[in-house]
C-alpha cells in the first residue's frame, strides 16, 4: 500500500527584516504558517539597535515608545520583558528658542496638549513660551467656528495650528515638537497621519485646544512616553530569540531581487555572496523601506511605480559620555528640543539620557551623562551639519551644541567616549497627501493578489507603536486570505 502523501506546510516570505518584519513574521507563526524572513543587511531590527559605549548598554536608535496605546507593553509583556518597563524622569523637556541670550530663551515644554498643542493657551507654562501676545491670539481658537478644516482633505500639521492659534504656538511649540519627532516641518506633515483623530475630535468639541486636551486626556495615566530597563533593544532581541525558537528561517545578508507570481504561487528570487536562490512561497508580506518595497513591487505591479516615495531624511546621532558633576542637577530636565533659528546651534535635539532614565543614571552613576544629540530634518542640505559632516567635525559640533543647550560649558577632556551613528533614510514622514497615498498603494496590492501585503514604517508611520499596529495588521490580513484560499490546508 503506497505511503499517504503529507500535504507541504504554508510558507510566507517576509523581506525585511526590521520591527515590521519581525512583528509580521512573529503573527504569521502564530497562525501557523512557516516563515522565511530575508534581510538584505547584516543584522536585524532596522532602526532598533543597540551597542556597548563606555562601558553602558544604550540604545544606538530608537530609545522610548509612546504610552498612549498599549501596544508596546503588551508586545513587551508577551515577549518576558514586562518586568523591565519604565517611565522616564517626571520633569520633563525644554524647548530652545531664537534668541540673543540662549539661557534666557530656553523653557521648560508645556506638558497639556500632544505634539506641542496646547491644550489651555493661557496657562502660565504656555504663556512663558509663546508670550501674552501669542496666548492671546491662541485663545482665539475657543470661539473661532471650526469651519472645514475638521473635514477638508489634505490638511497639514502646520496650517492646522497656524489658522486655528497663530503662528506663536506654531514655531514656538508644535515645531520644535515636529522637528525633534518626525525631523519635519509642521507644514509638510499630514495631521490626520501623524495625530489621528484630532481634526475629528476638535469638529465635535469645536476647537483645537479641547481636542488636544481630549486626546491627552484619552490616554492612559502616566508619562506620555515609557522605555525598557536596559534598552530598547531588548525589543528586536526578544523577538528574533523567539522566532529562532518557533522554527523561523532568519537569514540575514540575503537581497531580493525579485518577486514573481505563477498562479497561486509566488518566487522570491535573491542574491546571496555569489549565490542566487529561488525561494517558493504561498505569500509574501514586504516589510522594506519605500523606494525598496515599490521596486520589487514594480513588475507585478507597475502602476505603483508612480508612488514610489521621494527619499527621505537622514539622521545622524551623537552620543556623549561625559563627566560633569554639573550636569547632575539636570539643567534642563530630560532634553531640549531645539525651534529652528537658533543661532550657533545644528542640533535639532538633545536627549539628557541619565536625567531621563533612572536604570542608566544608576549605571553611569554620580558625575557621568550620557548625552544623545540628533542632527537632520526635511530640508537640510549637504551643507548643513548632519549626514554629510565627518564623525569627527560632527563631534565637536555636539559637545559644543550640548555646552550651549545645557548651560553647561564642556571640553573634549570633559568626555569620556562618544560616537556617531547614522541612519540613512530612516524616519520615513506622513507627508500632506500621505493617507491617500496609502489607501491607493493598499488598492494596488490587494487587487493583484490577497496573498501578498506591504507594510513598513514608510505606510505606517513613524514610532514603534504605528510599526507594530500596521505590520500585525497587514500580517493578519494576509494570513486570513491564505487560510480562506486553503482552508484545510496543514498547519
Amino acid at each position: 500500500m503506497a505511503q499517504e502523501r503529507v500535504p507541504r506546510r504554508r510558507t510566507v516570505v517576509v523581506i525585511g527584516g526590521g520591527m515590521a518584519g519581525l512583528v509580521g513574521a512573529r503573527t504569521l507563526l502564530q497562525r501557523g504558517f512557516h516563515v522565511t524572513l530575508l534581510e538584505r543587511s547584516g543584522r536585524f531590527g532596522g532602526t532598533v539597535d543597540g551597542r556597548v559605549l563606555g562601558g553602558l548598554q544604550l540604545d544606538s536608535g530608537a530609545e522610548s515608545f509612546s504610552t498612549r496605546s498599549a501596544t508596546v507593553p503588551s508586545l513587551a509583556e508577551e515577549l518576558g520583558l514586562g518586568d523591565r518597563i519604565v517611565a522616564p524622569d517626571a520633569t520633563g523637556a525644554w524647548v530652545q528658542l531664537p534668541g540673543k541670550d540662549l539661557a534666557a530663551s530656553a523653557q521648560p515644554l508645556p506638558s497639556s496638549g500632544v505634539l506641542g498643542i496646547p491644550a489651555d493657551p493661557s496657562d502660565p507654562s504656555v504663556t512663558a513660551v509663546i508670550g501674552r501676545a501669542g496666548a492671546l491670539r491662541a485663545a482665539l481658537d475657543r470661539v473661532l467656528p471650526v469651519g472645514p478644516l475638521a473635514t477638508r482633505t489634505r490638511v497639514s500639521l502646520g496650517e492646522l495650528v497656524r489658522t486655528r492659534m497663530g503662528d506663536e504656538v506654531l514655531t514656538r511649540l508644535v515645531a520644535p515638537v515636529a522637528g525633534g519627532v518626525f525631523s519635519a516641518d509642521p507644514d509638510d506633515l499630514d495631521v490626520d497621519s501623524v495625530a489621528p483623530g484630532l481634526r475629528a475630535t476638535m469638529g465635535r468639541l469645536g476647537s483645537l485646544g479641547a481636542a488636544a486636551g481630549a486626546l491627552r486626556q484619552a490616554a492612559p495615566a502616566g508619562a506620555a512616553v515609557g522605555g525598557l530597563a536596559g534598552g530598547i533593544a531588548q525589543l528586536r532581541d526578544a523577538l528574533v530569540a523567539e522566532l529562532v525558537a518557533a522554527g523561523a528561517d532568519l537569514r540575514t545578508g540575503e537581497q531580493v531581487t525579485a518577486i514573481t507570481r505563477s498562479g497561486a504561487a509566488w518566487t522570491v528570487t535573491t542574491e546571496h555572496s555569489i549565490l542566487a536562490r529561488r525561494i517558493p512561497a504561498d505569500g509574501v508580506l514586504v516589510a522594506t523601506e519605500g523606494r525598496a518595497a515599490v521596486d520589487l513591487l514594480g513588475p507585478a505591479i507597475p502602476a505603483v511605480a508612480g508612488e514610489r516615495p521621494d527619499p527621505v531624511p537622514g539622521v545622524a546621532l551623537v552620543t556623549l559620555i561625559v563627566d560633569v558633576p554639573e550636569l547632575d542637577a539636570r539643567p534642563r530636565g530630560t532634553g531640549v528640543l531645539v525651534a529652528r533659528g537658533v543661532e550657533g546651534v545644528a542640533a535639532k535635539a538633545l536627549t539628557h539620557a541619565t536625567a531621563k532614565w533612572a536604570w542608566l543614571r544608576d549605571q553611569a552613576g554620580p558625575g557621568s551623562h550620557v548625552l544623545r544629540l540628533s542632527y537632520g530634518r526635511v530640508g537640510d542640505t549637504p551643507a548643513d551639519v548632519g549626514l554629510a559632516t565627518p564623525d569627527d567635525a560632527l563631534y565637536r559640533h555636539a559637545l559644543a551644541d550640548a555646552s550651549s543647550l545645557l548651560g553647561v560649558p564642556m571640553q573634549e577632556a570633559d568626555v569620556l567616549d562618544w560616537d556617531v551613528v547614522r541612519w540613512a533614510g530612516a524616519l520615513p514622514h506622513a507627508s500632506v497627501g500621505h493617507r491617500e497615498r496609502l489607501a491607493r498603494i493598499r488598492a494596488l496590492v490587494a487587487d493583484q493578489s490577497e496573498s501578498l501585503a506591504v507594510t513598513g514604517g514608510w505606510l505606517a508611520g513613524t514610532g514603534l507603536v504605528a510599526v507594530i499596529d500596521d505590520a500585525r495588521a497587514r500580517a493578519g490580513v494576509l494570513a486570513d486570505a491564505l487560510d480562506e484560499a486553503a482552508p484545510d490546508a496543514p498547519m
